[in-house]
């Protein structure tokens, strides 16, 4: 026995299979938790069923059991019959918290968003979405202007460092493209970091509108200019000194990206650099579980789009005319910001 310890070995267990199959109760119930507002019931007190139930809304039956099924789930604690915050729920899902992520996990559950995944073996099989057109990048698709509204919480985090990356360096005057922009974070982040930065902000034009909103909040409006349209389809403009691409590729098959990766180049100034943001995945394509996964997201809702590994994206920055491209991963995030010079 080359082991000499397989006899030994751990019985099989099923389990892992019940987890996968009753996976969507946990979607649907942190889902139904936020919807009823929940989370801000158990932080406001005392706690217990029948305050929560009249909070929500709900029967106090259909509330005993939600959140019983949080705190199997380590969502929520529970003390005698009271229930109450864990460390993470206090800070990503009270509203009360300025951390709470509850509007991510909102836009994440959008039904147009999962009911590819009721019919994934249809998905497989096309190799492709099966939402109309191109999926979630079909144009004007409204799901973008949510986006911008809800994912701050989560990208806002990401914002500082790549701001901190793209202007390593670099100080005084600079004009900065930033391309699907969505909520416009990451190029008013550069404005917040560099008093001398000149923005624009690419996106369709109700997209940008929120933008334009957190630019406003940000005291950078008056350094901050809206291009509404389709990256494919309007001219840059520029020089730049930096183009944010952030996460943007992902939705495009290579040759699409290669070819918007050389309409950047061209917008850009000689030395200039382009910064894209990007969920990526070890070269065996399913390391780290989050950036890998991602694919799958890719896969149920666009037509092409993927989760690239390192080596892809360089390849797509150098046949795009790029040199000197590198990674730069995001500490606490599963994103990398890929730096290619112009």
């Amino acid at each position: 026995m080359q082991n000499g310890h397989a006899a030994e070995a751990a019985p099989l267990n099923p389990g892992i299979v019940f987890d996968m199959v009753q996976a969507v109760q946990r979607t649907a119930a942190l889902k139904a938790a936020i919807d009823l507002d929940i989370f801000r019931a158990v932080g406001e007190g005392p706690g217990d069923v029948a305050s929560i139930a009249r909070h929500a809304k709900a029967s106090e039956r259909g509330i005993r059991i939600l959140c019983d099924f949080l705190v199997i789930n380590s969502v929520l604690a529970k003390e005698g019959n009271r229930y109450k915050h864990t460390p993470s729920s206090a800070a990503f899902l009270d509203p009360a918290s300025p951390a709470c992520m509850a509007s991510v996990a909102q836009f994440m559950t959008r039904p147009e968003l999962i009911e590819g995944l009721t019919g994934l073996a249809d998905v497989v099989r096309a190799g492709r979405t099966q939402m109309p057109g191109e999926g979630s990048v079909e144009p004007e698709n409204p799901l973008w202007v949510e986006f911008a509204e809800k994912m701050a919480p989560m990208m806002g985090p990401m914002a500082p460092p790549l701001g901190a990356i793209v202007l390593e360096g670099h100080a005084g005057p600079m004009r900065v493209l930033d391309i699907a922009a969505g909520h416009g974070l990451f190029g008013i982040e550069i404005a917040k970091q560099n008093k001398e930065a000149h923005v624009t902000g690419l996106d369709w034009a109700p997209v940008l509108r929120v933008a334009l909103k957190n630019a406003e909040r940000a005291g950078v409006r008056a350094r901050y200019d809206m291009l509404p349209g389709s990256a494919f389809e309007v001219d840059f403009g520029g020089p730049y000194d930096a183009v944010l691409l952030t996460n943007f590729l992902h939705h495009f098959d290579k040759p699409t990206c290669v070819g918007l990766l050389n309409k950047v180049r061209k917008a850009l100034k000689p030395g200039g650099r382009a910064a894209t943001l990007e969920f990526v995945p070890n070269e065996d394509r399913v390391s780290p579980p989050m950036p890998a996964g991602f694919a799958m997201t890719m896969l149920t809702t666009t037509a092409a789009g993927d989760a690239y590994t390192f080596n892809e994206l360089r390849a797509m920055h150098e046949e795009a005319g790029f040199t000197g491209v590198t990674e730069h991963p995001i500490p606490m995030s599963p994103h990398t910001v890929v730096m290619g010079i112009a």
